[in-house]
């Protein structure tokens, strides 16, 4: 297993590219399933959790290859509709295969997923939309067992807006019998970017990007080519990093528009950003100034730059009042920030950050993926000695070649084996 290591202090400095973004690759991945065919898709980021959808399918018979830069999904050969328990634990977007095979097979056995220990997550959003598509599904020993002739269009309004629900139920709409229309629908522009990769191959569309999608099913779709967009939350992490170190850093290949909450509230901590023609120049302050967040659905803050941005207000002037609103369990990093010195009181899904001067090198353990980012964004800052995070295959899971960017960037930053 392996751990980082980092020798906190410079400023980064220099220009950096941001990769495809996860969470709209997984979806346009899963999405290949809707027809057989050969897809090729650009900018998939080289990631854990991509390698688990592609072994999850490659064992339903679509067989992935790639042509350069691309990644080839032909899944002409799909026949099992199975998504077992032992890939699937490691990954909760492996839920996004259910509405594609219920839409192209009429079956599906998907094991409940597992991931990040960030909160409950629960399908039953997903599972409640299929169902009122005519799907029959029944929990059984850990798996959601899925059947249906053909889905119909329906009315769907989700108690809360659901990211993965409104790609699942999108999925499963497109080869429907009728119109679907989605209310409370999520607004992300992952959304919109498996909206574009369904286009693409025929699907009726309309509305991504607002809180009604409208879908009108066709009786078949055809294979596609797509770019899958940049990562948003990769792009904000370099954002973040570039400000909390005094930095002055270049980040190419990133969309503003997808970060206007966080643009705004950096702006507010005294860092300087400057919009460019592929991408936006951060330079960091020479103090830091604390600013109050409230995760919010896009487009407002991110919950998973929360994290992150909690890591920059340890070393702000002042205190700042975060407040987590997506998902219960996101406070479990403060523990280890708290080891390197910061000062944060929690309570409930509030907490109080109160700025100091400096953090102190320490050895921590990564909890999740986004809190994996904050102790490396704390180690860029912290003073004696060397910062060990260890269980960094949460990292792993989104991130590709964080250290190898960061290192770039002049980063005292490496990997050993633990």
């Amino acid at each position: 297993m392996d751990k980082i290591m980092i020798e906190g202090g410079r400023p980064l400095q220099g220009r950096v590219r941001i990769s495809g973004a996860k969470n709209a690759a997984l979806p346009i991945i899963a999405a290949c399933i809707l027809c057989g065919g050969e897809h090729r898709l650009q900018g998939v980021p080289r990631l854990k959790d991509i390698r688990t959808i592609q072994e999850i399918m490659s064992g339903m018979g679509s067989t992935f290859g790639t042509d350069g830069a691309e990644l080839i999904v032909d899944t002409t050969g799909l026949r099992a509709s199975e998504a077992p328990y032992e890939l699937v634990r490691t990954m909760r977007a492996s839920i996004l295969l259910l509405g594609p095979l219920l839409a192209r097979l009429g079956r599906a056995k998907i094991s409940l997923p597992g991931g990040c220990a960030i909160g409950a997550r629960p399908v039953n959003l997903h599972l409640k939309a299929l169902a009122a598509m005519g799907a029959e599904l029944h929990l059984d020993h850990g798996y959601i067992h899925a059947r249906v002739q053909r889905l119909r269009g329906a009315p769907i309004f989700f108690d809360t807006p659901t990211v993965t629900g409104t790609e699942n139920i999108m999925m499963a709409a497109v080869l429907a019998q009728g119109r679907t229309v989605l209310k409370n629908a999520a607004r992300e522009p992952e959304i919109g970017d498996l909206a574009s990769m369904l286009r693409s191959m025929g699907a009726q569309i309309e509305g991504d990007g607002s809180d009604t999608i409208v879908i009108e099913g066709v009786p078949e779709l055809s294979p596609a080519d797509h770019r899958v967009i940049p990562d948003r939350i990769e792009a904000g992490t370099f954002m973040i990093a570039a400000a909390m170190t005094g930095g002055d850093v270049h980040i190419e290949g990133m969309r503003p528009d997808h970060l206007s909450a966080v643009i705004q509230k950096l702006r507010s901590v005294g860092a300087e950003l400057e919009t460019e023609s592929d991408g936006m120049h951060v330079r960091g302050p020479a103090s830091l100034q604390a600013a109050d967040i409230r995760t919010m659905p896009f487009p407002g803050f991110p919950t998973d730059l929360q994290a992150q941005f909690m890591a920059l207000m340890t070393v702000a002037r002042g205190s700042s009042i975060i407040k987590e609103t997506i998902f219960e369990n996101r406070f479990i990093h403060v523990s280890e920030l708290k080891r390197m010195g910061a000062d944060i009181e929690i309570n409930g899904n509030q907490a109080l950050v109160r700025g100091r001067d400096t953090l102190l090198a320490a050895p921590v353990m990564a909890t999740d993926l986004r809190a994996s980012a904050s102790l490396i964004l704390a180690g860029l800052v912290a003073h004696g000695g060397t910062t060990e995070v260890r269980r960094i295959y949460h990292l792993d899971r989104g991130y590709e070649a964080l250290e190898t960017k960061f290192h770039s960037l002049g980063a005292r930053i490496w990997r050993e084996k633990a």
